[in-house]
């Protein structure tokens, strides 16, 4: 038989541009500015107050913030995307272990919101016009200024980021075996590049 008549079996290719995939990128993206965020925090709050990179460091701080929540809303949209089309055709079964890792992902998209509305709350209560975006523009204020709440938005501005940090070790627990194959993965990449 010629191979024309004989139907081939193909199996779908995943495309490039797939709504699960952008989800992924978008992942690593704001993994990378969260990280930034509690790493430049925790070393701002222990900078002397006259160190001359300060002011910069907090506009870069404030800066990183605003982009967390534009992201955060890309990748909302999209992860509506990657739910309509995998539970339009069916729905989740409703087990323990799905209802533990829908809670716990609905956390963590909570404190990725409360951690920078935390931050302008602090921002704006401390001095009006107050969050800038990378040197380039300031943002309108979302709290008004007020003086008599300067040390409870730190506070809740701290608790939350610190919350919001133990919900990513138990993210990260909860998927260890993926964080353990990043691991492998990167210390390979690092030896081979070493070795080049």
């Amino acid at each position: 038989m010629s191979s024309k008549l004989v139907p081939q079996e193909t199996k779908p290719q995943p495309r490039a541009n797939s709504a699960f995939k952008q989800l992924w990128s978008m992942h690593a993206v704001m993994a990378t500015c969260y990280l930034l965020l509690l790493l430049g925090g925790f070393w701002m709050v222990k900078m002397p107050d006259n160190t001359p990179l300060r002011g910069n460091s907090y506009t870069l701080h404030k800066s990183i913030g605003v982009l967390t929540i534009g992201l955060l809303t890309w990748r909302i949209f999209i992860l509506q995307r990657v739910w309509w089309r995998k539970y339009t055709r069916r729905l989740p079964k409703f087990t323990g272990e799905w209802i533990r890792r829908f809670l716990l992902h609905t956390a963590i998209y909570l404190f990725m919101l409360a951690v920078p509305l935390s931050g302008f709350f602090l921002s704006n209560s401390y001095k009006s016009g107050n969050v800038p975006f990378f040197w380039l523009a300031t943002l309108p204020d979302i709290f008004p200024q007020n003086a008599a709440v300067v040390d409870f938005a730190g506070d809740l501005h701290f608790w939350i980021a610190y919350t919001f940090l133990a919900f990513i070790v138990l993210h990260a627990i909860d998927q260890r075996k993926y964080v353990r194959s990043l691991w492998r993965r990167t210390t390979q990449a690092l030896k081979k590049s070493s070795l080049s």
